[in-house]
């Protein structure tokens, strides 16, 4: 299923060399669509959109480290029934393994589907990014990918990738068909693409470009990148932990919460139709505000802030990719993605379990397995 070849680089030209190739892909009778990272008109804000056209191409920038939106909660809106048209779609690894655990919750489909990821250099939260773009330009962005692939973290002196994105462990996507890589390839002249699937060893074949092999430095490139990842994680794992360890310090945690429900729109895997926090259920009658404060002296609100966040734990920490959309929308910078990731890692571990590693792979608790926490249920 693997096979690797190459598009040239002209003039360091990143960008025009990947809009050429899915100019190449939207060409293709076998394709309708093109979802990818594109410049909005007259704005320099980046948001998914679906091209069926060539002349919107240019509009494509894979690059720019902006993430709105995880492309996930797109991808599933567009392939939850048939879209009458094979799609190939650009998404960020955690963005991928977000979709794959929609699909499993029968929220996405992959028929008619393609789906590509690229090397991900990382992102920068909502507000950075519009401070860093107010002077974008196209060497901007090759300033960034350069100091990307020489793992730096650093935009500006002032500026650096979100938290999620320093945080995460896996920068290359092992569930795309096909994955453009960047790590370890020299850019200035070529970038490297691979069929990951049998669908995108197809298309890769039905391309003709030219073959070539990844450099043997690629692979130590991705697991010194994974390294100082994971040792980043793992403090903020500690740091989150200590601040989280009692229930009066999640409260503290948790306090400048306004029940916006932003995080909860945000997050990818969040999908139920109707949260029961916009239910009648926590639709309280005046007079019962007046009597917790009677009881208590004193009463926070708005109320039920706490008891939102630990529902939405033990709903999503099994599901949760940390891809930290749920950090970047808090109008108030609590650190969502912090707590979440850490109790999901957790989680997940417990299960022997990773969100959106595999397809196939039932989520926690979706099937009975006689041999699971047998010294918890007390099965001999």
């Amino acid at each position: 299923m693997t096979k690797t070849v190459k598009i040239e680089v002209a003039e360091k030209d990143l960008n025009k060399a990947l809009r050429g190739f899915f100019k190449t892909l939207l060409e293709r009778e076998d394709i309708s669509a093109v979802l990818a990272p594109c410049k909005l008109p007259g704005k320099t804000m980046i948001m998914p959109t679906l091209v069926s056209a060539s002349d919107q191409i240019d509009r494509i920038d894979p690059l720019t480290p902006a993430f709105p939106i995880n492309g996930a909660k797109i991808l599933s809106r567009l392939t939850r029934k048939p879209s009458g048209g094979p799609i190939a779609a650009l998404m960020r690894p955690c963005e991928i393994r977000a979709f794959f655990e929609l699909v499993k919750l029968n929220q996405g489909r992959i028929d008619d589907l393609i789906l590509i990821s690229m090397d991900c250099l990382g992102a920068l939260g909502n507000r950075d990014y519009l401070k860093w773009s107010q002077e974008k330009s196209d060497d901007m962005t090759l300033q960034f990918v350069q100091q990307a692939l020489a793992g730096k973290d650093a935009v500006t002196d002032e500026i650096e990738l979100t938290q999620a994105c320093r945080a995460c462990e896996y920068p290359v996507s092992e569930g795309a068909d096909i994955n453009i890589g960047l790590f370890g390839v020299d850019t200035d002249r070529e970038i490297l693409i691979q069929s990951l699937t049998e669908k995108g060893l197809n298309l890769l074949t039905a391309l003709d470009l030219p073959a070539a092999e990844f450099p043997a430095a690629r692979q130590k490139d991705i697991e010194g990148r994974i390294a100082r990842k994971v040792a980043f994680r793992n403090e903020m794992f500690a740091q989150t932990n200590e601040q989280i360890d009692s229930h009066a310090k999640l409260s503290a945690f948790l306090n400048s919460c306004v029940n916006c429900y932003n995080c909860r729109v945000a997050c990818p895997v969040c999908y139920c139709r109707e949260c029961v926090f916009v239910t009648d259920v926590f639709d309280h009658e005046p007079s019962q505000y007046l009597q917790w404060a009677q009881q208590k002296g004193a009463v926070q609100m708005p109320t039920d802030t706490m008891l939102y966040h630990i529902t939405r734990l033990a709903h999503m920490s099994t599901a949760c990719v940390g891809c930290g959309q749920c950090t970047n929308a808090c109008p108030n910078d609590i650190p969502v993605m912090a707590l979440f990731r850490t109790v999901a890692h957790n989680t997940q571990q417990a299960f022997d379990y990773q969100a959106g590693r595999s397809l196939t792979e039932k989520p926690p608790l979706a099937e009975f397995k006689e041999e699971e926490f047998e010294e918890i249920v007390g099965i001999n």
